[in-house]
């Protein structure tokens, strides 16, 4: 890897305001994006986007957490955090991708789904569990990528995917330093040791094969460098959805099932 970061400093950077979002990804990578709103149940959670989208000539269903990057903004996407109706809009968009036959590309952004109140009365655990339950036979390649945070049940929501990719500077995680120590230790304030421990990293990920590549980030990934990041990643999609043209819908939801099984 290109720099010697500690893990707690990987997460520091993760969280960053400067970083680069799913949007910033979007607009630069795919040739065209058109937005799509609403989980035909509730309402339209602006802490995930996604639409239809192109690469290179081709058709993808696009879905991403948004982080905002100003108090206003942030308070708009919700930090990040999404609601029960932001699944089921993720859902819904990956349901239909599956019908028109388009990949799925995820970028993976939160500290984990909301947990106030209203999120728990609207059915949040079960939103998450039905995207993992949906998402491990839909029959269409599906690619999800950290781009910053990817914090607990809320990331893996949308990363039930064929490969799973992460930022060199990007972490995944079962919870939060913060959270992990305050259970363990009875102390959140020793987050920094927890991050260590915990393995977050795309260099602890990848090692222990819970993750198929790391996209290197000579600098912290912002707007300053996305063009740089964005053609990097924008060949290597392309590469996998050639890849996994060659495979028929039965192989691609086998391929899924074995990689999750193996853990």
């Amino acid at each position: 890897m290109s720099n010697n970061f500690t893990p707690w400093e990987r997460v520091q950077i993760s969280r960053s305001a400067e970083r680069s979002t799913s949007l910033d990804y979007i607009s630069t990578i795919f040739d065209r994006f058109m937005s799509l709103h609403g989980d035909r149940l509730f309402g339209d959670d602006k802490a995930i986007v996604g639409g239809l989208a192109s690469i290179g000539g081709r058709p993808v269903t696009v879905i991403g957490q948004q982080k905002g990057r100003s108090t206003k903004e942030n308070i708009k996407r919700n930090f990040g955090m999404p609601s029960p109706e932001g699944y089921r809009k993720s859902l819904r968009l990956m349901k239909q991708a599956e019908k028109f036959h388009r990949p799925i590309i995820l970028f993976v952004d939160t500290p984990g789904a909301f947990c106030g109140i209203e999120a728990e009365e609207g059915g949040v655990g079960e939103a998450i569990a039905r995207n993992l339950f949906e998402m491990s036979n839909i029959k269409v390649p599906i690619l999800s990528i950290m781009i910053g945070e990817g914090g607990s049940g809320g990331a893996l929501a949308m990363a039930v995917g064929n490969e799973v990719w992460s930022l060199e500077n990007s972490t995944y995680s079962i919870l939060s330093p913060e959270g992990f120590a305050a259970i363990l230790w009875k102390d959140g304030n020793r987050a920094s040791e927890a991050a260590k421990v915990m393995k977050i990293t795309a260099q602890d990920l990848k090692e222990l094969g819970i993750i198929e590549q790391i996209i290197a980030e000579p600098e912290p990934a912002s707007v300053e460098n996305i063009m740089d990041i964005s053609e990097q990643l924008k060949q290597m999609i392309g590469e996998f959805i050639s890849k996994y043209d060659e495979k028929t819908p039965e192989e691609i939801v086998t391929e899924r099932y074995e990689r999750f099984r193996k853990f």
